[in-house]
């Protein structure tokens, strides 16, 4: 049983023309062998796009590629003939498959801000999918928005002093994408770009300090 801090400070951070990512996971020249997934996520990162910069088209294969707007627009096309905005409260699947192109650019009115998730599928080889929908999130509680398999992901948005109980499952990986949450019995207050990481401590709760979002995978 245990809960591990991961400060957003602390990432893996790349800076290019027009952008800046955190990357929670190992990726690209930085490995790290005791940071390669946790459950089915193998990258969690927190992006930053200047208006009309980001990641021109580019391949992937047999991943789930989950993305949450936190502010701003992102705009999406993809060699299956996808193309779309995306905003806060939509969520965003493209699911490569057998092999898929994609870029991603931040809409010209602004910067935008982002996390993106990549899982292993269940199966591999399968036809590239694509989806976006809107997310219909409950104030101050837990919102389920995304399900592949056995991976959920739970969204919820908490005024100040507002309390959540943290999902059953095994494997939890809670990331502060907006505000901060109070001091605990689990850990110093965290912060914006901070995440747990929880195995075997079912049913755990935090408060939000400010308004504050959370992001929740989980996993059996």
């Amino acid at each position: 049983m245990s809960v591990e801090i991961r400060r957003g400070t602390d990432r893996y951070l790349v800076r290019g023309d027009g952008f800046f990512t955190r990357h929670s996971f190992s990726f690209g020249e930085r490995y790290d062998p005791e940071n390669v997934a946790f459950g089915r996520l193998v990258c969690h990162d927190d992006h930053r796009l200047a208006a009309g910069s980001g990641f021109e088209s580019h391949p992937h294969r047999d991943v789930e590629i989950v993305t949450w707007v936190l502010s701003g627009s992102l705009v999406h096309d993809d060699s299956s003939g996808h193309s779309a905005v995306v905003t806060p409260g939509q969520v965003q699947v493209l699911s490569a498959g057998s092999g898929v192109t994609h870029s991603e650019v931040a809409g010209p009115d602004g910067p935008v801000r982002f996390v993106q998730a990549w899982l292993t599928p269940d199966e591999v080889g399968t036809p590239p999918a694509y989806s976006i929908r809107e997310a219909d999130l409950a104030p101050g509680g837990l919102t389920e928005v995304v399900t592949l398999g056995d991976a959920v992901l739970r969204v919820a948005r908490l005024d100040a002093g507002d309390t959540v109980t943290l999902p059953e499952e095994r494997l939890q990986h809670v990331f502060v994408a907006g505000g901060a949450l109070t001091r605990s019995s689990l850990a110093e207050p965290l912060a914006d770009g901070d995440a747990f990481r929880i195995i075997d401590q079912p049913g755990l709760s935090v408060t939000a300090a400010v308004p504050t979002e959370l992001m929740v995978w989980t996993f059996p």
